[in-house]
């Protein structure tokens, strides 16, 4: 596949994330360090390790990963969430005639998806620069989410988004964001209009995949959903030392990267 670079604003992707460092003990990974409030010895890390093959994951930014990558440690440290399997990055960034939203599998390191998402028709045109936790505003929202459950609704087979990110994304549940499949997400919708259809909110998929997209990731995902918004990025709990203190820290990652 073809590596992109995302051009990113002010800077923000230079901000860090302190998290405990990780080693292989077999698998699943497992998180060490003083005073983490999950001691659970199966918990996954989801931090960086030496053999993670950049190459093989796509087209996805390498700076926005790492954000993923830290912010959903921050939530295992926390125990927002124990042993996650599946992180989905979505970079809002991109315009939506990109692909722009990629699944990892957390234990393998392996790239299972990367796929074209629409956004919320109140979020913008191609590129979404508008985002919100409220109803009615037919917006997406950045942050992270828990994958939940999954439904038959008017939209099809559909997966519930618990949003973990307090004043961001946390009414997803009361507003309905799911992740589903919709016929306005497509190539040749792409080529028709110059960009895709959109959503009231929810990250909607190609019709294709998006069964199989929501069984790979339902019950023990996360959802990362990323733009460069100053005030997410300067306040979110994920963000930060992971120990209370929320905001990027501006000092380097302690993660090795790959």
């Amino acid at each position: 596949m073809i590596k992109s670079t995302v051009a990113l604003h002010g800077g923000f992707l230079r901000l860090a994330v302190c998290i405990t460092a990780a080693v292989i003990t077999g698998s699943p990974l497992v998180v060490q360090g003083a005073g983490r409030a999950n001691p659970s010895a199966d918990a996954v890390v989801v931090a960086h390790k030496p053999t993670w093959d950049r190459s093989r994951l796509g087209s996805i930014d390498q700076r926005v990963l790492d954000l993923a990558l830290n912010a959903a440690g921050c939530a295992v440290r926390s125990g927002k969430i124990t042993s996650p399997t599946t992180l989905t990055v979505i970079d809002y960034s991109k315009p939506s005639t990109q692909k722009r939203l990629w699944v990892i599998d957390l234990r393998t390191h392996a790239l299972l998806f990367e796929e074209l998402v629409a956004h919320g028709q109140g979020s913008g045109n191609n590129v979404p620069t508008h985002f919100s936790n409220e109803a009615e505003t037919h917006r997406s929202s950045i942050g992270l989410s828990e994958t939940k459950d999954t439904y038959i609704g008017k939209n099809g087979y559909s997966l519930r988004l618990d949003g973990l990110d307090t004043g961001f994304n946390d009414h997803a549940m009361e507003r309905a964001i799911v992740i589903h499949g919709a016929a306005y997400v497509s190539d040749s919708v792409v080529r028709k209009q110059g960009r895709l259809g959109r959503s009231w909110g929810c990250p909607a998929l190609r019709e294709g995949v998006a069964h199989d997209l929501i069984d790979a990731v339902k019950e023990s995902g996360l959802v990362f959903a990323y733009y460069p918004d100053p005030n997410w990025l300067a306040s979110s709990q994920f963000f930060g030392s992971c120990d209370g203190n929320p905001g990027a820290t501006g000092v380097t990652p302690t993660v090795t990267i790959g």
